[in-house]
């Protein structure tokens, strides 16, 4: 992509109806955008499938869900759970009697990780068990899938599967000090990628946020052309992450958060659906705007675009609800702090000489510096501490808005889309919300709901 390619109009569904078929490739857990989809889903009356990616034991072996998790995880849903597990990556397979990716990167240590080596090798048989693992495992889901949609239904298929971290200590360290630390305590990202550790969660990061969605279209592809012979018509969407255009000076501009490590397997994400809409298939990846998951808490200061998404909604001709959003994010601040406090804060940061480099769409990812990391973390850390409570943040009610958008503009949007990559900028965000509510109206999801993070959740 030499540009990004925004999403300009407001669309209807006009394929989905009820009896219709959902699936959710991914599992839902706690926070992200698929609530959003599967919201609209549900509003027209399709019939909800998902997966799990299972669960591993003391003893690393995976397995499906319990009773008790099956239930609970079907609850969460609102469907029916395909109990076979689909965990990507392969951080934790292995040959039979041999470490793991994640064994290896548990042997480094913090003095010792940049110059460590890896057996690339010896990975890529870990890596080619994790592959056939999924693959064999995705076939029989599909067998089952094939036989829950009957004759005469459409299918709408949300890839959701995203992140791929490897649970071992010296990387948790590294990552924290990279994504949260500032001063001293400030570590770079492109010193991370130029090590074997990180070229290795780069792999990861690729087989779980991109190829799972190759994976999706190579082995539905028999559904696919069951469904569209008999008239039917099928979709796929993959939630894509490559910085997003906000309210700057009065235009709307292209940022992005610095370092997304995650950048270069969403860049893959979108080759994918480039090569499959070449093939005639319509998977469609939306690069949304910067919310709060889980996941995405990581990393400090993802949070601030978030917060001109005020501007925007008053801009696209909003009216009393969309100042009602500002009087509500207003209440969320100290005594004596208002909404105009917090917004100098990132028109300055916006404005800094040291962000100007950061705005190079053909650049991204970039590498973080010091001056960028201290700037961003510290007015992140700055406006966290203007708020009455910093577990109830303005970012939290936004995060609800923008996922109850995007939810609407990717379900119209998807009867008949545009392209194979768009972006979803505030400009559509603040317009599909403020033609949702002509009336008063404050989501209930806009209330952050505390839940474990997930390696599989949107990041």
């Amino acid at each position: 992509m030499e540009n990004p390619i925004p999403l300009k109009r407001l669309s209807e569904n006009t394929i989905f109806r009820k009896g219709d078929v959902f699936v959710l490739f991914g599992e839902l857990f706690g926070r992200g955008y698929a609530t959003g989809l599967l919201d609209e889903a549900r509003r027209v009356g399709m019939e909800i499938v998902g997966i799990t990616v299972g669960r591993r034991d003391e003893g690393n072996v995976l397995r499906p869900l319990n009773a008790d998790e099956l239930a609970a995880a079907e609850d969460r849903l609102g469907g029916r759970i395909i109990n076979i597990p689909l965990m990507a990556g392969f951080d934790l397979d292995a040959p039979a009697g041999g470490p793991t990716p994640t064994d290896l990167l548990a042997k480094m240590t913090l003095e010792s990780w940049q110059h460590d080596r890896l057996d690339w090798g010896y990975i890529e048989q870990c890596r080619a068990i994790a592959t056939a693992r999924f693959s064999e495992a995705l076939s029989q889901v599909m067998a089952i899938l094939d036989r829950m949609i009957p004759a005469g239904r459409n299918v709408f298929f949300a890839h959701t599967m995203a992140g791929g971290i490897a649970k071992a200590k010296v990387f948790l360290v590294v990552a924290n000090r990279i994504y949260k630390g500032t001063g001293t305590r400030h570590m770079s990202s492109q010193t991370l990628l130029d090590s074997d550790m990180g070229k290795l969660i780069l792999q990861n990061f690729d087989d779980v946020s991109a190829n799972t969605f190759g994976h999706l279209l190579h082995f539905s592809a028999a559904i696919r052309e069951r469904v569209e012979a008999s008239g039917g018509q099928v979709r796929y969407t993959a939630y894509g992450y490559h910085g997003s255009a906000i309210l700057i000076d009065g235009g709307y501009r292209w940022q992005t958060y610095t370092n997304y490590t995650q950048g270069f397997a969403k860049m893959r994400l979108e080759r994918i659906a480039e090569q499959a809409w070449a093939a005639g298939v319509k998977a469609t990846v939306y690069n949304c705007p910067e919310i709060r998951t889980n996941s995405s808490d990581v990393f400090t200061g993802i949070e601030l675009p978030l917060i001109p998404l005020l501007l925007a909604l008053k801009k696209e001709n909003g009216g009393q609800w969309a100042d009602e959003q500002w009087q509500a994010c207003q209440a969320l601040l100290a005594d004596g702090l208002t909404m105009t406090d917090v917004l100098r804060k990132i028109t300055d940061m916006q404005a800094s000489e040291v962000m100007r480099p950061f705005y190079d769409f053909s650049a991204w990812p970039m590498a973080n510096s010091q001056a960028q990391a201290d700037l961003t973390i510290g007015t992140s850390n700055e406006i966290t501490q203007m708020h009455r409570d910093n577990k109830v943040m303005i970012s939290d009610l936004l995060s609800g808005l923008v996922v109850e958008a995007t939810g609407q503009i990717i379900f119209g949007e998807t009867s008949d889309p545009s392209g194979p990559v768009q972006w979803l900028n505030h400009d559509i965000v603040a317009r599909q919300l403020n033609a949702s509510h002509p009336r008063s109206y404050v989501p209930a999801s806009a209330i952050r709901q505390g839940t474990e993070p997930s390696r599989h959740e949107m990041a």
